[in-house]
């Protein structure tokens, strides 16, 4: 736990001078779209969070062996493995140039240099018709790669409230964290305890009043690791049921899929953005009915406050996948279960038929915290 105690201070600390100084890289690092289709923030805000949190990572693993005997070869092959999609991400932050598609040539980039560097590759998915092609190293190589930059891209894709990414990839490191803890997998419990604390200083400054954002970099990155440790941890440890992996992220994977889904459905580009996330819809559909749109106070709190209705809908999948990470059966039942919850869900709000109990909620527990009222101007 040493090592997530000092992550949160690090990645805390750095954060904390990154937001003091913003007056100075502020032409560069603030996020000022603020009528974009996916953007839902009342003020510009530095959107370098990431920055912070790779510093963090970075510091632990370096220091880590005064106190720990993980290997530290195997901690900096997986940052360095993440570089080229780290990297896009910041500049993508920084300059706004960076096209879709080269951001995910870097993810794919550096899915492949995990695959080669750290042999992290999916050999088994736990579906024998499935299981036997993976065998064929050149497909099984394919198949991670391809499955590690769609999870990069996934927790870019949920990345739009404050404190929606962010605490989703907390409780997902947790729960890998006490899964590798199970199996007697110190590397991967080490590292998923690194994010958790390296995450958990960021969110500090996240939520629910955001004075930074992670920024395309900073989801790049905890999605890849993310995906790293995953397929390690299946990998390496045969007890794990492949479809742990599936169970524990499928909130961001689904939400990709079934959004790649609907854009095709609609005749759009599969990668062309929308204000169409179910993150989206319950802002604007559930919490953002009868706001006041020139109130930034009550702007804020809404959208800090619709992270919390997703973070209960991902816990549909990480609790029993923690709780019964070596039984199949259950856990491909917990996946269909989501996705069957998610649709639901989605149409619901769609069609203008919420539920009662959700709309109480907003009513009963997600007004404004009182005070002073501020406007925009």
């Amino acid at each position: 736990m040493f090592n997530l105690t000092v992550g949160f201070v690090c990645s805390f600390l750095v954060i904390f001078m990154i937001v003091r100084s913003s007056s100075f890289h502020g032409t560069i690092s603030l996020d000022r779209d603020l009528r974009g289709v996916q953007k839902n923030h009342a003020v510009p805000v530095p959107r370098v969070g990431g920055t912070g949190i790779a510093c963090a990572v970075l510091v632990v693993v370096l220091a880590e062996p005064l106190w720990s005997t993980v290997s530290l070869k195997n901690s900096l092959l997986v940052l360095l493995c993440a570089m080229p999609v780290f990297a896009s991400g910041v500049i993508e932050d920084m300059t706004k140039r960076v096209s879709a598609r080269v951001r995910l040539l870097c993810a794919l980039a550096s899915a492949l240099a995990a695959c080669l560097l750290l042999e992290a590759v999916i050999t088994r998915v736990d579906i024998p018709p499935v299981d036997s092609w993976l065998r064929i190293v050149p497909i099984a190589i394919g198949f991670t790669v391809l499955g590690t930059a769609g999870l990069t891209n996934a927790l870019n894709l949920i990345d739009g409230f404050n404190g929606l990414a962010s605490v989703v990839a907390i409780l997902i490191f947790g729960s890998i964290g006490y899964v590798a803890h199970s199996v007697n997998d110190s590397f991967v419990m080490s590292m998923a305890l690194i994010m958790v604390g390296s995450v958990g200083g960021f969110i500090l400054w996240n939520f629910p009043t955001p004075s930074i954002f992670l920024g395309d970099g900073g989801a790049y990155l905890i999605g890849f690791v993310m995906a790293q440790l995953l397929v390690l941890l299946v990998a390496h440890n045969p007890g794990v049921s492949a479809w742990y992996g599936a169970a524990v992220v499928i909130y961001p994977t689904f939400e990709t899929l079934f959004s790649i889904y609907r854009r095709i459905l609609r005749g759009r580009s599969a990668g062309a953005p929308d204000g169409l996330h179910l993150h989206t819809l319950v802002y604007r559909r559930i919490l953002k009915h009868g706001l006041d749109e020139d109130n930034l106070r009550q702007r804020i709190w809404r959208n800090s406050q619709t992270s919390m209705y997703l973070w209960v809908l991902s816990l549909v999948g990480i609790i029993p996948a923690t709780i019964f990470w070596d039984m199949p059966l259950v856990l491909a039942a917990t996946t269909l279960i989501f996705m069957i919850a998610y649709v639901w869900l989605y149409v619901v709000i769609v069609r203008f038929k919420t539920p009662r109990w959700l709309l109480a909620l907003k009513h009963s527990s997600l007004d404004a915290p009182r005070g002073t009222e501020q406007t925009r101007h």
